[in-house]
């Protein structure tokens, strides 16, 4: 079995979770005789291929397989969105896509028909016009290659599997990682969200990482429940070296990390930090991180008074990311909404005792993480200070959670996405 993969990051460079867990997947379908060709907008070369074939977009003609342009566009039915976007921080107002739009975009694909275009892959100003030129590329691609079927990771690819779809008929699944509910709250970007509806009702079927973000997709997006099923998020701890940390400084540590955006709920952490320091003098709080309420975070943390227990360290990525676990003696995650949080997985494996909000989709796996309500603030800072304070609390909650995430295997969840990959096959057949 082949399948056309889409996704928008890969390790070494990554800027949150998603590229992770395309990573362990392909690893994991791989493990399951899974063919993967994994399609991305900028590869670097530095992509570990031993699992997969990567396809980097900014390499690919526009189309070399239709003489016929109008043909070509006719088949895929592309939207340009002429908008300045980060998907990971609070929406701005947008305005409605316009056929003039619409228009624009499709002269401006002729113009640029049979020739290559360099996508950077990053979460810029543009993004937009390169998700829009990535699902073109995805359509060329879809012509020039044999596969069984095609599976786009989150909303920036969704554009790109269904011209794949429209172009190869082949089946399509989409993964739905997060959702606009979950970045934006109730304050959605409708541009981006009329993308995410699109790609699910599209799709043959929809993957959710969690039971939570299901809820969000039926009831959000009207989806048919029957469409919709949820393969849980796992980690790869292959690549994990055992590390000799001496920290430098005597008290514990409680650590955030994670984008420094209202899904994430970094204020809940402040001001439970503020309430734990107001108890006890034997603890450092350290927020990795960055994001929209990064400034904001710092001028809370300044006028509670706790400056001098509290640091910022900025985006961590690999190796810092490991040791930051081992320097911490306690781990949360507060999430608003979090469609499942591979971060808890990687902290217990390190040993480190995990508080999470009952409000993510690691809560539906996890039996030895401490589970409080986002909200609430007083809950969330008597666990910190219990295993901040209690040795033996601690200890227990380690051990249990460290036994607990090394039986959680990508092997597993890729094996479940196979039996989607070929229910959906065999309806075609």
């Amino acid at each position: 079995m082949r399948v056309l993969m889409f996704g928008w990051e890969f390790p070494p460079h990554i800027s949150g979770g998603l590229g992770t867990a395309c990573y362990g997947m392909t690893k994991g379908l791989a493990h399951n005789d899974v063919d993967v060709l994994f399609v991305m907008p900028s590869a670097t070369g530095d992509e570990d291929q031993s699992d997969l074939r990567i396809i980097n977009a900014s390499d690919v003609e526009s189309t070399e397989v239709s003489s016929n342009i109008d043909e070509f566009l006719g088949k895929v039915e592309f939207l340009r969105v002429e908008s300045n976007i980060m998907p990971y921080v609070d929406p701005e107002d947008y305005s409605k896509l316009s056929s003039e739009e619409q228009s624009y975009q499709t002269e401006s694909f002729k113009y640029h028909f049979k020739s290559k275009y360099k996508f950077s892959g990053k979460y810029g100003t543009n993004l937009m016009e390169e998700v829009v030129r990535y699902a073109m590329v995805g359509g060329t691609i879809a012509m020039q290659n044999q596969f069984d079927v095609i599976h786009a990771h989150d909303w920036l690819t969704y554009l790109a599997g269904i011209a794949a779809k429209r172009v190869s008929s082949k089946p399509l699944i989409v993964h739905v990682h997060s959702t606009e509910f979950d970045r934006s709250g109730e304050n959605i970007n409708t541009q981006v969200f009329d993308i995410e509806q699109m790609g699910m009702k599209e799709a043959d079927k929809v993957i959710t990482v969690s039971d939570w973000t299901r809820n969000i997709v039926i009831n959000k997006y009207g989806i048919d429940p029957s469409k919709v099923v949820t393969v849980h998020n796992a980690v790869d701890f292959s690549t994990r070296k055992a590390m000799d940390i001496q920290k430098a400084v005597p008290e514990k540590v409680v650590t955030f990390l994670g984008r420094i955006t209202f899904q994430k709920g970094p204020e809940y952490f402040i001001e439970a930090a503020y309430k734990v320091l107001q108890k006890t003098d034997n603890v450092r709080f350290v927020m990795a991180g960055s994001g929209d309420l990064l400034n904001r975070s710092i001028r809370r943390v300044a006028k509670l008074g706790i400056a001098n227990k509290f640091h910022f360290t900025g985006f961590l990525r690999g190796d810092d990311v490991q040791k930051m676990f081992a320097h911490s003696d306690v781990y949360v995650m507060p999430s608003v909404s979090e469609p499942f949080g591979i971060s808890p997985l990687e902290a217990m494996q390190s040993n480190v005792p995990t508080i999470i909000s009952k409000q993510s989709g690691v809560a539906e796996v996890l039996k030895y993480a401490i589970k409080v309500d986002f909200w609430d603030i007083d809950a969330l800072a008597d666990a910190i200070y219990g295993l901040a304070t209690y040795p033996a609390i601690a200890k227990v909650a380690g051990e249990k959670g460290y036994a607990e995430v090394n039986a959680i295997k990508w092997d597993n969840a890729a094996a479940k996405v196979k039996d989607v990959y070929q229910a959906v096959i065999n309806l075609k057949k």
